[in-house]
């Protein structure tokens, strides 16, 4: 039987992470967790740097989220109870079953933890076994190594570079974007993986 694909906004419970649907109360969280400037270098957005910044960017991507192409998500460090960052499914193809897992960013104190890694493996998780997703891809910044270093790190598969291919809003800088993808055949593998550095 196949599973009907229509990701809805949920909450993904995690040991090190839980990621909930973005919502204004998580404003102040998001910023204290933005506060690092060097975070904002290869994002769409400029840094978060008033709470105003903050529910900005909250409310954009709710408003993103309203026609159903994107599910917004806050990450929340288990062990501390704070936001640790942001992260979503982004252009959802329900005709095709797949989506993007993007817009991911983790405040100083959880990266190089188990939150970034055990947040890949939630979302993906659901839209594999939950949702029956075919395909799910991950792109960056061609100028940001260490991300496509971490993508490679849990199983994506670098499917190439797209030239040219975005324009960053608020600066107006061109970007090459590298594509990666897992697909559904993969998972189980991936998944293994992803496991093992969990510790599960």
């Amino acid at each position: 039987m196949t599973l009907p694909f229509d990701p809805k906004p949920v909450t993904l419970e995690g040991t090190h992470a839980r990621l909930e649907p973005l919502a204004l109360a998580h404003a102040a969280g998001l910023l204290e967790a933005g506060r690092e400037e060097e975070l904002w270098l290869y994002l769409f957005i400029p840094p978060l740097r008033t709470l105003d910044d903050a529910r900005i960017f909250i409310e954009r991507a709710l408003a993103d989220a309203r026609n159903g192409s994107q599910i917004p998500f806050a990450i929340i460090d288990r062990k501390s109870g704070s936001v640790a960052g942001s992260t979503r499914y982004l252009d959802i193809r329900r005709p095709e079953r797949g989506l993007e897992i993007g817009w991911t960013w983790l405040g100083a104190a959880a990266r190089r933890t188990a939150i970034n890694t055990e947040c890949k493996y939630l979302l993906l998780r659901h839209a594999f076994e939950a949702q029956g997703a075919i395909r799910v891809q991950i792109k960056t910044d061609a100028r940001n190594l260490r991300s496509q270093r971490a993508i490679e790190r849990i199983g994506g598969v670098r499917e190439g570079v797209l030239r040219r291919h975005m324009i960053r809003p608020y600066d107006g800088f061109v970007r090459d974007t590298v594509m990666f993808s897992i697909i559904d055949t993969e998972w189980p593998t991936v998944k293994t993986g992803l496991e093992d550095r969990l510790g599960r």
